[in-house]
């Protein structure tokens, strides 16, 4: 016979629509990965709208997991593998254990780093949300409407785990939440008011972080540590950094001691940032940059550039787009490739989840192939430590970078 607590416990939890697994559809869940797509559910038991939390069974009626539903191809998004009634409390120990997890990897105290990924998505166990932190502003962007709708409550979260560290938070929801839920919505500030931007330190290097107006939440993060390695082999070399953005590899390889450094990006904002990037740390006089198509640019480059920077924006955000992107990667790195100096060092990347490393690494064979150039793998990268890659979602690894020797 139940006790009066545990009598108590049950009419005190809530009820949440029951969504039932099609037989032979549970196994990705029982290993931990946090994704119900919508071909393996058989059934669902109450009210569903985008945003509700959810509980997953088994067709044996076998409690699996709880989390954000969302019509589409992933219908369900897991934060949970344990029954929880999600408070306050419970956003506040995810919010602690991902401060903990990048204040014992080192991040959170460097007196010449202020810019870190505090919230990765299914890599913290909060699928749907990312949260950046630039010198005491955190810009969130939810890309759930479940996680949208917890926004104040995970603010509250982060405010009492940072406390005087975190000094304002801005929403920049409304690009990346589906455009049924995102009409209407305009970003802004849930905790204080920092302008529009700040100014950041990564690694000793200055940079102007605009993220109302910036891609993404004003800045790429996860190139911090490949951007470090790329001052390694810029002194006294010829650098051209394309796909620039805010100049991240320019200002890096400038500061390292580069003799020149040319950024490219079709984006005339993007060129804007760079410019403004490096003069902030005095290295206009090195720098030329050219707001053009990559493609274009490299037509008539022959043997110009000892060091070439590679890091266009994902090709490939679907599968079935997946081959256009391999074919576009190809294109892009064989004509790297045949225009570099013999005893250049290429870096190239791809941040497409869909193209996985060894089609990555392929892909790059290939290019090498086309353009008759002896090459050679001196470093395989991915995204730094602040952008976790949880064990059971290997899909979480979307960074992938080559550095290679090319005679």
């Amino acid at each position: 016979m139940p006790t009066f607590a545990q009598l108590l416990s049950k009419i005190m939890a809530k009820e949440y629509t029951k969504i039932v697994l099609r037989s032979g559809k549970d196994q990705s869940l029982r290993r931990f990965h946090p994704w119900v797509f919508s071909g393996a559910i058989k059934k669902t038991y109450g009210p569903t709208q985008d945003g509700d939390i959810v509980e997953v069974f088994s067709n044996q009626d076998e409690y699996l997991g709880t989390g954000h539903y969302q019509e589409g191809s992933i219908t369900v998004r897991v934060f949970s593998f344990e029954q929880v009634n999600p408070g306050p409390d419970f956003w506040a120990a995810k919010i602690r254990s991902a401060w903990n997890y990048r204040e014992n990897a080192g991040l959170t105290n460097k007196s010449d780093t202020n810019v870190f990924r505090l919230i990765f998505a299914e890599g913290d166990g909060m699928p749907g949300l990312i949260v950046d932190y630039y010198n005491g502003t955190a810009v969130l962007q939810a890309h759930s409407i479940g996680m949208y709708r917890m926004r104040n409550e995970l603010v509250a979260a982060m405010k009492e785990a940072l406390g005087d560290r975190l000094q304002a938070v801005y929403d920049k929801s409304a690009e990346t939440l589906p455009s049924r839920e995102s009409a209407g919505m305009k970003n802004g500030y849930l905790l204080g008011d920092n302008g529009s931007g700040c100014e950041v330190l990564e690694n000793g290097h200055r940079f102007l972080i605009d993220w109302e107006a910036g891609q993404k939440t004003g800045f790429f993060i996860d190139q911090r540590d490949n951007r470090e390695l790329l001052a390694h082999y810029s002194k006294g070399k010829s650098v051209l950094n394309t796909f620039c953005y805010t100049g991240g590899f320019s200002v890096y390889a400038g500061k390292a001691g580069a003799t020149e450094v040319h950024s490219v990006d079709s984006s005339k904002k993007a060129i804007e940032l760079t410019n403004r990037n490096m003069e902030l740390n005095g290295l206009s006089h090195i720098h030329q940059s050219f707001a053009e198509d990559t493609f274009d640019f490299l037509k008539d480059k022959d043997n110009r550039y000892d060091v070439i920077i590679l890091d266009p924006p994902a090709f490939a955000k679907h599968h079935n787009v997946k081959h256009n992107a391999v074919m576009g990667y190809k294109r892009l790195n064989a004509e790297a490739l045949m225009k570099i100096k013999p005893g250049g060092i290429l870096f190239t990347f791809s941040c497409s989840q869909v193209v996985d490393r060894n089609l990555f690494f392929n892909t790059i064979m290939s290019a090498a192939i086309v353009a008759r150039r002896n090459v050679r793998v001196l470093h395989h990268l991915t995204q730094p430590p602040d952008h976790p890659v949880n064990i059971f979602h290997p899909e979480g690894e979307y960074l992938k970078g080559l550095v290679v020797y090319v005679e």
